[in-house]
Parts: C-alpha cells; structure tokens; sequence
C-alpha cells in the first residue's frame, strides 16, 4: 500500500478515491494469499496497510504534526473504503475457512486410505 500511495501520489496527484479503489484489490488479494495456518490475520494486517499507505497521499504540511493531522483527517473521511477493504478481506477469509473445514471434514469421514502396501 505504500508503494500503491506513492504512485497515486506521482500520477494522480494524492487523489484519496483512486487510493480507495486500488486498496479494494490489495484487500481481496491479501485474504487469498494469506497461509490457511494465519487466514485471521488478514483482516487485521489490511487496516495497518491501508494507514500506511495514507502516509505519502495524505495532505498535511511541512511539519510533524500537520503531517498526522493531515493523516488523521484523511482516515477520518476515507473511513468507507478502509471498511470495505477489510469486509472484503474478511468475507474472503470467512469463505476460505470454511471450505478448508469442510474439505477437512470430507477426509475424516472418508477414513483412512489403504496404503496398497502388502505386509
């Protein structure tokens, strides 16, 4: 998402809608390439990206502090896009959860495969 502000910034000139669409498929590609051992991390990383990622496209001044406002204020109004992304990552890995326990669930009532081996 940094590297994603950056080039809003340098093209689009810090445009906060462009930031907000291109977060959308970041969000869904992070739940699907998340490992199925840490599939609830997704929806808590996406939120971190997308306030990293403010940090070259929001406006703020030269200083410290105009610099937080100016991220403050763009997570106050950019707010819809950071839910959508993380509903979006979390309903992937809602959807990824419970086909991995259903297929879990398949194996175990299949049993135990014969080896084919002759003792």
């Amino acid at each position: 998402m940094c590297a994603l502000g950056g080039v809003d910034e340098l093209l689009f000139g810090s445009s906060l809608t462009v930031y907000g669409v291109l977060f959308l498929p970041v969000c869904l590609l992070t739940a699907l390439w998340v490992r199925p051992g840490d599939l609830l991390s997704a929806p808590v990383v996406v939120p971190i990206a997308f306030a990293l990622g403010l940090l070259p496209v929001a406006g703020g001044g030269d200083g410290l502090g105009a610099r937080l406002m100016g991220l403050v204020t763009a997570l106050a109004t950019q707010a819809g896009w950071l839910y959508a992304g993380t509903l979006v990552a979390a309903v992937t890995v809602l959807v990824r959860g419970v086909r991995r326990a259903a297929a879990r669930r398949r194996a175990v009532s299949r049993g135990p495969r014969p080896s084919g081996r002759v003792s």
